[in-house]
């Protein structure tokens, strides 16, 4: 059909940057926006890693305020909410670990700047952010050019194609102490991979982690219904495959807990999205109850 190659490939057979990881970037950009009171998220530093559409998009989005204040009432802005929650929630969790973890590791970094908002706090405690290599390019790229914004946080850049390499050997030539105590953030990831992909992440990581290690990652789980929401959101869903990063991996709650309990983590925390809209969400809105997030502590 003469609009396929109109279609962004897949991320790991194409050079451009994760759509998706600029859409949640933009969104902790216009929480910025909000009183500090009310914010979900505070990222000072999430503006500097906006394409220029995105840049684009900030500037009606802030003069639409009162309007797209009545519009994060509808349950179509459940998901946005979500992506702040799940964010704060891995937050909270890397802030009350890093007293007994060694290092921090991301695992599909993105344009994640936990090194930065919270370098002292890990002091110098190395981050290891892991990602494919485009993005992982444009946004060291950004961060040398704004030395004065980043700072000198100790951040190695670990690229990797899954597909054909192993993440124990690319953390081991960049560096990574195996066997020691890490907080590992696995944001926004498991649900564009195959169950297979996620059991094998999660089995290198117990290889790779000592005892004592904190995994904090977010999950997708299909939600039924038949109400216009319900449909709507299973046709974003599909939808998502036309910008070449589909979701390809569900699993419930019960489901997860199994699932990195057989990798040797005990869960410390799940919150579905009640839970995360109790603890986090401010001015009326609401998470959607599609994703949930779970921290577990290695045996």
């Amino acid at each position: 059909m003469r609009w396929l190659p109109l279609v962004p490939r897949e991320l790991h057979t194409t050079d451009r940057p994760s759509s998706t990881a600029q859409w949640t970037t933009l969104g902790r950009a216009l929480e910025l926006g909000r009183p500090s009171d009310e914010r979900i998220v505070t990222d000072d530093y999430a503006p500097a890693f906006l394409s220029g559409p995105s840049r684009a998009l900030m500037a009606p989005l802030r003069a639409a305020g009162p309007v797209v204040r009545r519009a994060e009432h509808l349950e179509l802005a459940n998901l946005s909410t979500s992506a702040l929650c799940r964010h704060r929630f891995i937050d909270e969790h890397l802030l009350e670990s890093l007293p007994d973890v060694s290092q921090v590791l991301i695992l599909g970094a993105g344009y994640d700047s936990r090194a930065y908002r919270f370098a002292r706090a890990i002091g110098s405690r190395p981050v290891y952010e892991v990602d494919l290599p485009p993005l992982s390019r444009r946004k060291a790229a950004i961060v040398t050019s704004r030395p004065e914004l980043f700072g000198s946080a100790s951040v190695h850049r670990v690229e990797i194609d899954f597909r054909t390499e192993s993440l124990p050997d690319r953390l081991a030539e960049s560096g990574f102490r195996a066997g020691v105590p890490t907080f590992v953030v696995w944001e926004g990831v498991s649900m564009y991979l195959t169950r297979d992909a996620v059991v094998a992440t999660l089995g290198a990581l117990t290889s790779v982690c000592g005892p004592g290690s904190v995994l904090a990652m977010d999950c997708w789980r299909r939600v039924g219904g038949r109400s216009v929401y319900d449909q709507l959101r299973r046709l974003g869903e599909r939808a998502i495959r036309l910008i070449g990063e589909p979701i390809t991996f569900s699993i419930t709650p019960d489901d997860v807990s199994r699932l990195i309990g057989g990798a040797g983590f005990d869960v410390l925390d799940l919150a579905t999205a009640g839970e995360m809209t109790r603890r986090y969400a401010t001015a009326g809105r609401h998470c959607d109850e599609g994703m949930y997030v779970v921290a577990g502590r290695l045996r």
